[in-house]
Order: C-alpha cells, then structure tokens, then sequence
C-alpha cells in the first residue's frame, strides 16, 4: 500500500531507515483518544460516555517500512512511498450479528490505476498538490459495501466472507494476489448479541478472533458518521412521501437516537462519542413480532408486515367515533378515526380469535407499537428540549406506514413543533460503527464532497428479503441479469429465480409483493449503494454560498418531468447500446454485455419510477450519471470513442482557416464571432435525440458552418453585450485582463476544437490565463481531461499562440519532459494554457464535489466560462459565484426551452453574471 508522508519523513524513511512503526503511528496527535469505559448500572438505567471518540483497537498491524522507496519523482513535495515489505492484509471487516439479521460493512481497494500521467504530475507540481493525502497514515482510497444475511443462514454470510476473504484483506489486496501467507491471528470488529454467541462458530470457520465492540457505542458512531458524510441519509417520511432533510453540522448535536430492535433504546447523543442512555421501552420490534406469530401464524417478521398491507384496524380497535356515535371529538382535538382503544372491539364475547382477519390483526399491532414509541420518543425529546429525533433498528427496515405512523405520533403529540426522521443506512448503524473503531481507518475526516455513493446492479436484497451474497464477476451479473422476465416494460423478477427447493448460497426466491411489481415500500428497505471514498473530491472554493447551491435545474420530484426525462433516456437507450458495442467492435461478448447493460439500467429507470427517493434525493445530474456508471460496470468505458476521434479530426482539419478568418476582424467582431462559434459548435450533443437526427443529414462541418449561418442576435438569452464591455471596456476606458479562465468545455469534435478553443486563444492574447476544464471519466461525447492534450498539441502546430501557451502550460509532451520545478519559470513570459480534470464521469457537473486539482486552479480564477446544456443548463444555470460568470449554451431540447426560457429548440443562451464578490 502507498502511504503519503512529510517529505523529511520520507527521506528518513528511504535514506535512513530510521523511522519506526511506533512513530507512525503516533505521528498524529489528533488521532490519540482519550478511553474511558462506559457505565453500566442496569439494562434500564442510563448509560453514559465522556470519551472523544470511539475506542481504538491495537490489533490493526504496525506499518514496517524496511526497504521503503520513494514512488515516481523523487523531486514531489508529498510523493508516494511503496513499503514492500507492509502487510496489506489490514481487516477492514466488521460484523453486527443480531438476532434476525447479520450486517457486514467492508472496504475493496480501487481496482483501477492510474496511469503515469504527465499532465497531472505537471498540475501537481504547479499548484503544490501531492499525488496522494497529505496524512501520515493511509486513508482509505476505495469502496464501502453493505450486505446483509439472515442470522439464521450464518454459513451462507460465512462462505460470502471466505469467498471474499475479506478476513485477510480481501481479494484484491496484494498479498492475496502474491499468494503470500499470512499469519492465523485475525481479529476483526464485531458487534450484537450474536458477537459472543458465535464467536466460536466463526473462529473454527474461519480462524478469526472477533474483537467485541460496545453496541451502543457503535450504534452513536454510525449514526454520526452517517451524519457528517452522506449528504441525503436523513429523511422525513409523512402520507408516503419521503422527503430528504439535509443536516446541517454545525448544529447537529444534540440529537435523540430512537433504536427499535426487540425493545427499544433511547438515546440522547450530545458529539462525536458523547451519549447517554435517557430511557427505553421493552415494547418493540420484538413484541410485534412475537404477538403478531401468535395471533397470526405468520412465519417470518417480514410476512407479518406484507400482511399488515391488506389490513383495516378499524375491525379491531376502539375508533372514537365508535364511542361517539361517529362523530368527532373536537373538543380536545379527536378525529372520529382516531384509535381510543388498540384491539378495543375484540372484547365481545362472541367472537374468537378465528373471527377476526389476520390481516387486520397485524395492522392494529403495527399501528399500537408504532404509535407508542413515537409518542415515548416525543416525550423523551420534550424533556430534554431536542427537536431532532431520529429513528433506526430493525422494526423499521424502510416500511413505509411504520415510518408514516410513528411520523404521524410524533407529528401528533408535538403539534408539529418535533419530527421523526430515517436514516437511509439505519439497518447498518452497528456495522458501521464497529468498522470505525479500526485505528487510523481515515473515515473521521471524510466528509459529503468526499463520498460517493453508486448503484451497480449486484445487491440481490429486495422486498425487504435477503436473497444470498452479492454477485461475484462480471459473467455471473451478466447470467443473472439475462434471467430477468419482461412483461411489457415492466421489470418482473428483478431477481435470479432458482429451481424448485434451492437452498443455500446461489438459492433465490421470488420476493413477496402485490401485484407484478415491487412495492415501494418494502422494496426500499434495503436499497443502499456502494460507498466510493474519494479523499481528492472538494468543494468547488468560488461557490458564493455552497450552503444555498443546488446543481439541478430540473425538479424531478415534479412527476411529469420525471416521466419525460425516463422517456427520453429509455428512448435513446437502443442508440446507446449500439454505440457502446460498436465501440468494443461488435463482438459477440461486447454484444452480450450491450444487452445486459440495457437490462439493468431499464431496472433502474423502472425502480426509480416506482419509488423516486430510493436512491436519496434524485436530480438530473444524478441519474445521468447512474446510466454512465451503468455504462462502466459493464467495462463499456468509452461508447463514443470512435466518433470523437472522428470527429476531433475533422474539426482540426478547418481550424487554420478559421483562426484565419478570425485573425482579419476588428477585436469588437472578432469577440462576437467567437461566442457565436461556441453556441454554433454546442449543437453537437449525442445526448440529444434533435441533434442526433441532424448527423444523418449532413456533416460535422456542414452542420456547423449552417449552425453559423443561423446565428440572430437578440439570442434567447442575451448577455453579450455586458460580456464585450467587460472584456473590451468603453469608449476610452479600456477593462484589465482576467487573471485566470476557468473554461468548462462540453462535446468533443467541433465544440471543442472550432468553439472553445478560439475563444481560449483570444484570452490568452490578452494576457489571461486559461484552464480548459474537462470531465475526468467518458460521458457520451464529452471531451475528457486524457483527451484534451492530444487536441492542443493538434491545435499548436497552427497557431503560435496555443502552442506556447501550452508549453507553458505543460502541456505539449516534449514539454513536459523537459519541465522540472525551475523549468516553470522558464515560460513565466507567456501565459499559461492548462488543463485540469473535474472529477466527474457524467454529461452534468455538480460542484459540491470537484476534483482537488480543479479545487486548486480555482482559487485564483476570476472568470469561469460554463458551457453546453449539462453545465449551463441541466446544471448551473442558478448557480451563484464569487467571480464572473459566463453561461453558452444552445438549447437541444424542447421542452426544457419552453419551460426555462419560453423559446423553441435551438435557441441560443448567453448569460454573464458579475461575480457576488465584485458587486
């Protein structure tokens, strides 16, 4: 494992060998906790904690750095050590075995590498960025998994972690791939009563030892974590509708943590580490399911809610209108439907239990414990002046009405001043909790920007039933996916079925559901995806104020929109298939996957239909991206390589005899000619069913020298104007450069090559410098940050002032060689043309989460230029900015014309905005 040190440490490490592990490991004083043990009275009495943080273990390896080397160039302020002879296989496991349900949080390594990239090397020595965290102990680069088993198939979540073996680090680490051995004393995480009832069990199995955590220790940690670092986990869930509550972490302590298992524990968290057991109840989680099997003979706790589904209390209870002749109690605020007496009409003495329907049996006991713990919860909170309640345990595993009741309680005994919320990871509190206690994991430091979290199509936890681990590779996806039934264009068995009688790992069942599809409320329960830890995310630093910017422009809760954009993605999802497989040469695997793909991303689009917040807050941004993921999880990681590189040299190919052209105008002219060739060029989307239409009828430079010809001022947006008078000045006053252009470019081909770049060149002239800013992942026909040097350098054989912008940019390859810390300032004459990747893989761009590179480059721009419809538009078109702002774009869409801006397609946006800073 690389771990990034302090240059003076690292020569000591290389050069003296005499840095030793202890002083790694307390080479960070805010890593050294105070451990005080908690107090126990009773079960029932309160339970409270003073400590920090959680307790650390000492069981984690010591880090051996003999024989450490520097990886890279040695001249890198925080450059990469490689230590062979480190132990990678550092547990990053931890289990919480309840009574019911087995919960496993573990960590996989990135398996991508990133290549030896001259460009970044450049960007990082430029702007003083190291090639990794400038921490003195490793942070976790890579994924949190959430999987869960029935505690009664134990040996099915056993041979998922031997399978896995993600007791030794997993299968990805090195010492597995090695075939090194390593040695028998594995200790790992572990919380719940089924720590020490299986302790054993897991010990033979295995040959791990589990080191107990405390479980409300854990639970406190989770819930916090969750907190801090997932930026839609909490949410309300009122008459159905769920509705995400972003927390905000200066003011989130104190809360009250409502834990509904068997019995419930109520706990008041005042920060990280600091709680307090303030009162519970033993009527819960289990009480409903013990009476409800009784009542009922339902064989499992998940029968006993889809039961509940078809219920009407009213059969049962004691409604106040019962008693007042169907009429309400106003007087004290009384509805007739409000229940007087759970299970109050079963006291007639001629009925039998036999009488009554079981389904409406486990509704009123659903509805009686429900409404008792939101109303000892709201109690509990009045007496201790907390507004914040939040809920979590197994009784609530995302089922709808349990949330709407115990909403409505709190709603009710509060007169709306208080309101229960849900956490979205609520089921894997413990499990969390118990993998923080690991030393030096690095999760205390993550926060929103830095996570990431995706939906691959893997987790086979649906209807709130578990249906066997997570799918192995790639071949088993693609056989599992094949499997699907389709009635129309519903999904019907998102699940493998299995034959008759299968039991055991690989055995499926068909989820219990009405209907032919899942029900939003069941399903729900589980759907979490995978946690991608990117410690280089940052907040993009000229927000004018991050806590207001929402990126999407389009409202998706609006149902009609979301039914349009689902339109219009499964639309040209059959042209997408197409281009990915060609892309991969139209083999016979390339097809099999092209259709896989299209399988799992209809499912998606299907679930997301059915239930909108399944996946936290959805925006457009949001599930452009998933179809991208989509895309990759299938290794289809550039769909349109082949047309961009077409389309590049075509572009490249007119580009003298526009700058040219360009070159023979009066700089007033020249200025408009340039942004009308950034809005002529940006018809060029494959993302757009119009534009797509447009290729079948002529060429790329038949298309854009039309888009020219076409272009009319006033356009739809018309910004041009204040934009000319900022760049050129007025009358005798002429305006100061811009310091730094920040240029978020968009398509490949003529977008980039006839649009963007002209434009840069005339900053640079002026003496501006400029970043061409480009997605970090493919993305349909996107340019990406990999391609845009090959372009300037194409670029820079025709045109003086590119190519020593990019030289001093370090851009051009045999200018890279050459660049070392003092070769920098050898092109401090010329101003710079560089080029830095945004951190995304989508058409969108959400800057609450930008590259650390871009962070960087950012802190000294005073100009940024968005363009394309998924910047400019889709994304950023209210967004707010310290400095000024240009915003190009022509409108491909209809729809999104009339209803953002009352025009037609085609339409062309131009909107400058001076910066918030320089009003």
């Amino acid at each position: 494992m690389g771990v990034v040190l302090e240059t003076v440490r690292i020569r000591q490490a290389v050069g003296k060998g005499r840095l030793m592990a202890s002083e790694l490991n307390n080479s960070n004083p805010d890593h050294d906790h105070s451990k005080e043990k908690l107090k126990h009275s009773s079960k029932e009495e309160m339970v409270s904690t003073t400590t920090n943080s959680m307790h650390r273990s000492s069981s984690r390896p010591q880090l051996d750095v003999s024989r450490a080397a520097i990886q890279g160039d040695s001249e890198d302020r925080n450059p990469t050590i490689l230590l062979p002879n480190q132990s990678d296989d550092i547990s990053h496991l931890a289990l919480d075995i309840g009574g019911s349900l087995i919960k496993l949080v573990y960590f996989s390594r990135h398996e991508e590498q990133s290549p030896d990239d001259k460009r970044k090397r450049s960007m990082n020595k430029r702007f003083g960025l190291s090639n990794g965290n400038r921490r003195s102990y490793p942070i976790l680069g890579g994924r949190l998994h959430f999987v869960k088993f029935e505690t009664g198939k134990l040996n099915e979540c056993l041979d998922f972690i031997s399978s896995k073996q993600l007791h030794r680090g997993g299968i990805d680490s090195p010492s597995w791939r090695s075939g090194t051995q390593m040695d028998d004393n594995i200790v790992i995480k572990a919380t719940g009563g089924g720590a020490y009832k299986f302790a054993d069990v897991l010990k033979e199995r295995l040959g791990v030892s589990l080191d107990k955590e405390d479980e409300m220790s854990c639970l406190v940690a989770g819930a916090n974590f969750l907190l801090k670092a997932i930026r839609h986990e909490a949410f309300t869930h009122m008459e159905g509708q769920k509705e995400f509550v972003q927390i905000d972490h200066n003011d989130m302590f104190p809360y009250l943590l409502v834990n509904v298992g068997s019995g419930v524990s109520i706990i008041k968290v005042d920060g990280d580490g600091k709680y307090q057991r303030v009162s519970g109840t033993n009527v819960g989680g289990g009480t409903y399911w013990g009476l409800g099997r009784l009542l009922t003979k339902c064989k499992n706790f998940d029968e006993l809610l889809e039961l509940s589904q078809q219920g009407d209390n009213s059969n049962v209870d004691m409604l106040v209108g019962d008693i007042y002749g169907g009429l309400d109690y106003s007087k004290i605020g009384l509805s007739a439907s409000t229940i007087a007496s759970s299970f109050g009409k079963t006291i007639s003495e001629t009925k039998e239990l036999s009488d009554y329907r079981p389904e409406d049996i486990s509704l009123s006991l659903l509805r009686m414990i429900s409404y008792n713990i939101g109303q000892i919860s709201y109690l509990n909170a009045l007496r201790y002046g907390l507004k914040k309640i939040f809920f979590g345990g197994f009784f609530i595993r995302g089922h709808a009405y349990t949330m709407d009741t115990i909403s409505f309680a709190v709603h009710f005994w509060s007169k709306g001043q208080a309101q229960a919320m849900f956490l979205r990871h609520e089921g894997f509190l413990g499990a969390l909790g118990a993998f923080m206690s690991y030393e030096k994991h690095g999760l205390d430091y993550l926060r929103a920007h830095q996570l990431v979290e995706r939906f691959p199509m893997e987790a086979p936890c649906i209807g709130g039933k578990i249906h066997g681990p997570p799918l192995g590779n790639l071949n088993e996806k693609i056989s599992w996916l094949e499997k699907f039934v389709q009635k129309g264009t519903e999904i019907t068995a998102p699940v493998p079925m299995a034959p008759p009688g299968t039991t055991g790992m690989g055995g499926f069942e068909r989820p219990s559901s009405r209907g032919n599809t899942l029900r939003s409320d069941a399903s729900a329960a589980l759907n979490i995806g995978v946690l991608h830890l990117v410690p280089t995310l940052e907040e993009f630093p000229l927000l004018a104020d991050p806590k207001m910017y929402e990126p999407n422009t389009i409202d998706l809760l609006d149902h009609g929109e979301l039914e349009y954009w689902f339109t219009v993605l499964s639309e040209h999802l059959p042209d997408l298939v197409d281009k990915a497989v060609a892309s991969e040469g139209g083999t016979d695997d390339a097809k099999r996957r092209g259709d896989a793909f299209a399988h799992a991303f209809s499912a998606h689009l299907a679930r997301l239909m059915e239930e909108p917040a399944a996946y936290g807050k959805l925006g457009l941004a949001k599930l452009l991206e998933l179809r991208e993921e989509c895309l990759r999880e299938f290794q289809f990681m550039d769909a349109y390589i082949t047309i961009k590189q077409r389309e590049n040299e075509a572009s490249l190919a007119v580009l003298p005899d526009l700058l040219i052209e360009l070159d023979s105008m009066n700089e007033e002219d020249r200025l408009l000619a340039l942004i009308e060739g950034v809005l002529a060029a940006n018809i060029f989307d494959w993302g757009s069913r119009a534009c797509v239409d447009l290729y079948h009828k002529g060429t790329i430079i038949e298309i854009y020298r039309m888009s020219r010809k076409k272009m009319q001022r006033p356009w739809r947006v018309d910004d041009f104007d204040m934009f000319k008078e900022r760049m050129l000045g007025s009358g005798d006053k002429k305006s100061q450069p811009y310091k730094r252009a920040l240029f978020f470019v968009d398509n490949s081909g003529a977008d980039v090559v006839l649009g963007m770049l002209p434009l840069a060149r005339e900053l640079l002239r002026r003496g501006t410098e400029v970043v061409l800013v480009a997605n970090s992942l493919p993305a349909l026909n996107d340019v990406t940050v990999l391609e845009l040097p090959e372009i300037v350098a194409e670029a820079a054989k025709h045109c003086d002032i590119i190519r020593k912008a990019a030289e001093a940019g370090g851009l051009l390859m045999d200018a890279m060689v050459s660049i070392q810390e003092d070769g920098l300032k050898n092109h401090s004459t010329s101003v710079s043309l560089m080029v830095s990747e945004n951190g995304s893989g989508g058409p969108c761009i959400d800057l609450r989460q930008v590259s650390s590179e871009l962070a960087a480059v950012a802190k000294d721009a005073d100009l940024i230029i968005l363009e394309g419809m998924g910047r400019a538009i889709h994304t950023n078109l209210n967004a707010h900015f310290k400095c000024d702002a240009l915003k190009l774009a022509m409108v491909k869409n209809q729809r999104l014309a009339e209803k953002l801006f009352n025009g037609n397609i085609y339409d062309c946006i131009c909107r400058f905005e001076p910066g918030e800073g320089q009003l």
